[in-house]
């Protein structure tokens, strides 16, 4: 990451994104209990999800609710510091955890990298999260190149 900002300091950052099978939230340590859940029983296939290669997370052997909750509280840090934007992915009625989005400096030339995961019993719902960050993303916010793994 360069020493500039990651986004202009007047640009407003998005606190939500609404489509008809899931919602976007900034994540946060309130999500900690649905999150755990949602990603300690998908290791295999979030690992499997594009965007994913590098073997670093999740970890294999999963972690405690409370190295999760330690991890929530950064991400929340990296959003009100806009060094990072990490977005729960809801079940539009229920509020349910069914995965990720993450959108952060690139180390690879884009101004952004973005990941996303679902859980493995909401598989359906990652070609349409994709299509929807990708829309959003290039009507949204102020970044000219992302890098985010096709689906």
């Amino acid at each position: 990451m360069t020493g500039r900002a990651f986004v202009p300091d007047d640009f407003d950052v998005p606190t939500s994104l609404a489509a008809e099978r899931f919602r976007l939230e900034p994540l946060g340590p309130r999500h900690n209990a649905g999150d755990h859940a949602a990603w300690t029983g998908s290791i295999a296939h979030i690992r499997a999800t594009p965007g994913y290669p590098d073997g670093n997370w999740p970890p294999p052997g999963g972690m405690s609710e409370e190295a999760n909750l330690a991890d929530l509280q950064r991400h929340e840090r990296d959003f009100a510091e806009r060094r990072g934007f990490t977005y729960t992915v809801l079940e539009p009625t229920t509020g349910e955890v069914v995965g990720c989005v993450y959108i952060y400096p690139s180390d690879h030339g884009s101004d952004a990298e973005v990941s996303s995961w679902v859980r493995a019993d909401r598989a359906e719902l990652d070609v349409p999260l994709y299509e929807a960050v990708t829309d959003w993303l290039g009507e949204h916010w102020p970044f000219a190149g992302v890098d985010y793994a096709s689906r």
